[in-house]
């Protein structure tokens, strides 16, 4: 009877995951809730006009006479274009910031990405001109590196027993945060159309800064530091500068050095299926929209019930079934998932009617909730203390990369005829 209260107590996730789990719900919140007024943000840096906006939009122009794109869909390649520099600079700091994390500690790492996010949010407050706004979008780009950080810390304080249940909670904390974010921007949306300011962006931006804001305190208040300074790196080496910005590198993941070459190997084979799945679930995502524009005439509100529904099943999955996934059955599980996803692409493809649309979405809410957490806890199971900053970075980092190319190869790729 004492060792089954043992191995419960054991299994049971610490405070600081917790704590994790609330910061990145906040985060998330922030973040996403200027996906809905990013079409309407576009048509007003447009509508005043200025030359960083027109040079983008003749770039767009040219590409969309090129490669025979409807020409309504101009402003959704800019916020593609837009997105795609965001994920970017996501996947030059997020490395960066958890080798600096390994050296200096999880907590200092997190605050100074969140202080980045945050001024992001202020410099959007203000963006009364397009060059403002894609600066803002610059600094929250190379900030976002706090997910990242945010699953190096579940790695510091999981084992074998609850590294699942940890990732799957950065999973929920997603699903979450893509549910409430966006339907909160688009009661902005509503009540901006309505208002005569014109900034009406402020206050969402303000709500944002509030939360990123609110997230430094409950960081500063409740974290935990989750690296010892025992278990800290002893140095950073100037000589691993290139090794974070070269996708050689990341690939064969040389920032996370002195593991032992077997596992290194797991991990470069971890790595490159993180890479490719991302890569093709980023490019279905981008190009959902288009496609249930063009084939179900969906409108802003029928898009919105779409991904409420993909975002609720993924909170579904994530919290009754990958919380649930037993020590060494995460690769039993990825493969069920990647598995899932396949069928899934073929059937939205072919989706002639809206049942078997939301079919072939069910079938791909399931396999992107489970896929992505299972290789995570799977990857931070490598390495020594002082390295899953490295190693979460790195794996982050490529998933970035996937999503700064996914979107743009999917989008020619559909268009070329």
């Amino acid at each position: 009877m004492a060792t089954e209260d043992g191995a419960k107590a054991k299994a049971r996730l610490s405070p600081i995951v917790w704590v994790m789990f609330g910061s990145l719900i906040i985060d998330l919140m922030g973040f996403t809730v200027i996906l809905p007024l990013m079409p309407k943000l576009l048509d007003h840096y447009s509508a005043t006009g200025g030359t960083s906006i027109g040079m983008l939009q003749s770039t767009v122009q040219a590409l969309q006479q090129k490669l025979n794109i409807p020409a309504n869909f101009n402003s959704v390649l800019t916020g593609g274009i837009l997105g795609s520099l965001f994920s970017f600079l996501q996947f030059l700091a997020s490395p960066l910031a958890g080798c600096l994390s390994d050296r200096f500690g999880r907590k200092p790492a997190l605050i100074v990405s969140m202080i980045g996010i945050a001024s992001s949010y202020a410099l959007w407050m203000v963006a009364d001109n397009f060059t403002i706004f894609v600066i803002a979008r610059a600094v929250g780009g190379f900030s976002k590196a706090n997910v990242s950080l945010a699953t190096a810390v579940m790695a510091d304080v999981t084992d074998a027993a609850t590294r699942s249940k940890a990732m799957a909670l950065v999973g929920i904390a997603f699903a979450i945060g893509f549910i409430i974010g966006p339907v909160t921007g688009a009661a902005f949306s509503v009540w901006g159309m309505d208002s005569s300011q014109a900034n009406w962006w402020f206050w969402p931006s303000m709500f944002a800064l509030t939360l990123a804001v609110i997230n430094i305190g409950f960081i500063i208040y409740f974290f935990q530091e989750s690296l010892p300074k025992a278990k800290r790196a002893k140095s950073l080496q100037l000589s691993q500068t290139w090794n974070l910005v070269n996708p050689v590198s990341l690939f064969n993941f040389q920032l996370a050095d002195g593991i032992a070459k077997k596992d290194l190997e797991k991990l470069k084979v971890l790595g490159r299926v993180y890479f490719l799945f991302l890569f093709l679930y980023s490019g279905l995502e981008y190009t959902l929209t288009f496609l249930t524009h063009l084939r179900f005439n969906f409108n802003a509100a029928q898009q919105g019930k779409m991904l409420l529904f993909i975002g609720l099943l993924m909170a579904l999955f994530q919290g009754g079934l990958v919380r649930r996934v037993q020590p060494g059955r995460e690769k039993l599980i990825a493969l069920v998932g990647l598995g899932t996803i396949i069928p899934s692409f073929v059937i939205v493809g072919l989706a002639s009617s809206i049942p078997v649309l939301y079919l072939g979405l069910g079938l791909y809410s399931l396999g992107s909730a489970i896929v992505i957490p299972c290789l995570t806890s799977m990857t931070a199971a490598y390495g020594r203390a002082d390295q899953k900053g490295a190693v979460i970075g790195t794996l982050r980092s490529l998933g970035a990369l996937a999503r700064a190319v996914g979107p743009l190869v999917s989008s020619f790729g559909n268009q070329i005829q």
